[in-house]
């Protein structure tokens, strides 16, 4: 053999020696970490943690890359052949590497098409990741094809199939063929027809360049593509394919983001209970959990149509407040800023505008010229985009957004614990703050009454118990007012009677037993805090008046049933936690005079909205109608909120009987409409047996002569006055829905209501017929006072 035809083959058999050497350093790990055969039937891919409501449907997802997981039986066979006929026509050919498109790449350099399979590009996906370098990519290339090897050795053609669609990436940045389905077409992947899968499959080459939302004639020339390629491998016929090449696309683009989806507010802190979770328990290999990559499923207690009728609950009244709140004197001339101007100058420093001007370079005359030159921007609105184009300055805006109403209501079951309904406020795209979230305080005003009653009642005191006049010295601060018996100073929320009571017990045992009750807020050492002078959240007050409903037992709210890992396996379960903090019978003491406030009292209001049945409650407001507040209740469900301005100087119009009491009304009568829920007007709260030798007597007559008293306390006494504000008369604008931008799944519950609401049910009481029997009621109601049966 001639020299340097030996030479050759030397090279020849050293090339091949240095290749295999290669491999099989590449498998153990030399070029790079590679995957144990546990990673590969246990593939890492990052997936979104699925938040889902109490009845099954998704309200949103936690996630870096949006990814959610589906198996192969429910991907439709349209996508599966585009994919094939696509990306890699002898898929069910080779072991993970085909030779012919390999030569093929090499030979034409790649012109005619990459030499990767499916199983490759799955592998890339899955454990790598294009690297830029070509020399690294070229050692990656090596990589690629070991592990697509041993993916074809552990996973069945389907799977891989699966696998593949569940971790490539589609235009606007989304991941996994059922979030693509769903953010394009709003429909399951089982359901997609031949040329919405063609176009979904041509995404995946470039989704930007071939983004159907972007670049229409562009993706449905590569949707075509596609299209042909399904007819020259004999998926479709040519006369079907093409038919589909000149249907037009029909996108239902909607894709979900933070403020999209159920109850974005309860999400928000849903997330950060999650994250704080997640740092807390470990997987099996001993990292923390990952709510954005894990794929967690996170069952929560919010009911659908709850948290809408909630969210519809607030849209119609607070509209309604805002549109009186505009017409103010001194919200029109904003000279309620006078002695404020600091607070806007602070706002405006920590604006976004102002961080991104200052961060280019701007000097501060520059910023404040561009604060006080008029703009076109969007601004909140109570409309059904809760937004609208105008032209203002940035500092008006930032003042405009500052005069917005909020709001924080909840609803729960007060003996399961469970929270049906969250709206932390007015619109989260525009006002992240919560207003519901635990560590949201505000003053209660008049609803710690309930609880230093019931204290009262615990020790001795009767609905019938005389509580006396004012003037009445409450820690140095002179309480005036009328008195009467104890259950009439609760409807009317007297103050004298709760200065009278707290100056009986002390301030430390009332504060004792109000943390008994699931009150972690630090209350001042102060009598004044039988007025309302504590700061509380509203999620604490909830839980504080589930004593009441459950005879005595104080649950505690929770929001989740359970958490489960991306297999399924059960990670965290939660129960209601409950203890007795009440007697039965000062419960049901309690409850009976809390439907006097409802008969007749302060929260009568709900009574003239329609509402029929054992309601019971208590509105609360504070000083210069600074916080205003209603959480009330029937045998069934408790709800409740707060309705304000984040700046407290901002007061407002109206107490909590106003303001905050007719968002309960509309929810309650939206829920006990809705035959689905069960929760029925007919219930009735249950007497213990131990007061079953109790009778609770009609003083309707000795009740007269308290009825026409003011509705709210002593201006000088921490809860407001209504002399000022007995002409407010709001208009709810009934065209406004729910907040939530929900997906095509849970239009249905908005359909249904639609329909129920056109329904003729015989047994349904029009709203002429609740308001004459409401008012029959309170001519006939029976009240408290108890008389021992002999």
């Amino acid at each position: 053999m001639r020299t340097p035809i030996k030479y050759l083959w030397r090279a020849f058999f050293i090339c091949i020696g240095l290749f295999v050497v290669i491999v099989v350093g590449a498998n153990f790990g030399l070029l790079g970490k590679m995957p144990s055969l546990e990673e590969l039937e246990n593939p890492s891919a990052s997936l979104a943690s699925e938040v889902i409501a109490s009845d099954g449907t998704m309200m949103g997802k936690f996630y870096l890359e949006d990814r959610t997981n589906v198996e192969y039986k429910d991907i439709s066979p349209n996508i599966v052949k585009a994919l094939i006929a696509a990306e890699d026509e002898r898929f069910y050919d080779h072991s993970g590497i085909d030779g012919r498109s390999l030569a093929r790449a090499v030979v034409k350099l790649g012109s005619d098409g990459g030499g990767s399979t499916i199983t490759q590009q799955l592998a890339l996906n899955l454990f790598g990741g294009r690297a830029k370098n070509k020399v690294r990519r070229l050692f990656q290339k090596i990589q690629e094809w070991i592990i697509a090897v041993k993916l074809e050795r552990n996973f069945t053609k389907d799977e891989i199939v699966a696998l593949y669609l569940n971790t490539v990436e589609y235009s606007d940045n989304v991941f996994g063929i059922r979030n693509a389905s769903k953010t394009f077409f709003q429909k399951e992947p089982a359901l997609v027809t031949v040329d919405e899968a063609a176009l979904l499959i041509g995404m995946v080459n470039a989704p930007y360049a071939y983004n159907p939302r972007l670049f229409p004639p562009r993706a449905m020339q590569k949707r075509n593509a596609v299209i042909n390629d399904m007819v020259r491998n004999k998926f479709v016929s040519e006369t079907d394919g093409e038919s589909l090449k000149s249907k037009p696309i029909n996108l239902k683009y909607k894709k979900l983001d933070e403020s999209t989806g159920l109850a974005p507010y309860f999400r928000d802190v849903l997330r950060d209970f999650m994250k704080k979770w997640a740092k807390e328990h470990t997987k099996p290999n001993g990292d923390n959990y990952n709510i954005y990559r894990d794929g967690l499923k996170i069952y929560t207690t919010i009911n659908p149509r709850m948290q809408l009728y909630a969210e519809e609950a607030v849209s119609k009244h607070m509209s309604a407040l805002q549109k009186n709140y505009w017409t103010l004197p001194w919200i029109k001339t904003n000279s309620i800023w006078k002695g404020h101007e600091k607070i806007l100058e602070r706002a405006m420093k920590e604006s976004d505008r102002w961080r991104k001007m200052e961060q280019a370079g701007s000097s501060e005359d520059e910023i404040r010229k561009a604060f006080e030159t008029k703009t076109k921007m969007k601004v909140f609105a109570w409309n059904a985009k809760r937004e609208t184009d105008t032209t203002m300055t940035p500092f008006d805006s930032i003042r405009y957004h500052r005069m917005i109403i909020q709001t924080g209501f909840m609803a729960m079951d007060p003996f399961t614990g469970e929270v049906k309904a969250w709206v932390g406020g007015v619109n989260f795209k525009n006002f992240k703050y919560d207003h519901v979230n635990p560590n949201t305080k505000r003053q209660v005003g008049s609803t710690f009454k309930p609880i230093l009653y019931a204290y009262a009642v615990e020790n001795g005191f009767t609905p019938e118990t005389p509580l006396p006049s004012g003037p009445i010295n409450l820690g140095g601060k002179i309480i005036t007012g009328s008195g009467g018996p104890m259950a009439i100073c609760l409807a009317f929320s007297k103050n004298p009677g709760a200065a009278y009571l707290m100056n009986q017990f002390g301030v430390k045992p009332v504060i004792t037993f109000a943390k008994s009750t699931g009150i972690k807020s630090e209350m001042p050492p102060y009598p004044s805090i039988a007025l309302g002078a504590a700061e509380i959240s509203v999620f604490e007050m909830m839980q504080a008046y589930t004593m009441f409903p459950t005879n005595g037992m104080t649950t505690q709210p929770i929001f989740i049933t359970r958490i489960e890992d991306r297999n399924g396996n059960i990670l965290q379960s939660y129960a209601p936690e409950q203890k007795v903090v009440l007697s039965e019978s000062a419960a049901f003491t309690m409850v009976k005079m809390m439907q006097g406030v409802i008969d007749i009292g302060t929260g009568r209001r709900l009574r003239g909205m329609g509402l029929t049945g054992e309601i019971a409650g208590k509105t609360g407001t504070t000083n210069d109608n600074t916080d205003t507040w209603f959480i009330g209740y029937t045998p069934q469900l408790l709800a409740g909120g707060w309705v304000g301005c984040d700046d407290p100087f901002l007061k407002m119009v109206g107490e909590g009987n106003r303001t905050a009491l007719p968002i309960w009304g509309y929810f309650m009568d939206r829920v006990q409409s809705d035959r689905t829920l069960a929760i029925s007007r007919d219930a009735k709260f249950v007497q213990p047996e131990s007061m079953k030798v109790e009778t609770f007597m009609d003083f309707e007559n000795f009740a007269d002569k308290y009825r026409n008293e003011p509705d709210a306390e002593n201006p000088d006494a921490g809860n407001g006055t209504s002399s000022d504000y007995n002409d407010l008369q709001l208009t709810p604008d009934p065209t406004l829905g729910p907040e939530s931008q929900i997906n095509e799944e849970n239009k249905v519950l908005q359909e249904a209501k639609k329909q129920d609401d056109k329904k003729q049910d015989p047994k349904k009481e029009t709203t002429t017929d609740k308001n004459q029997k409401a008012a029959d009621t309170t001519k006939k109601k029976w009240w408290p006072f108890r008389k021992k049966n002999n």
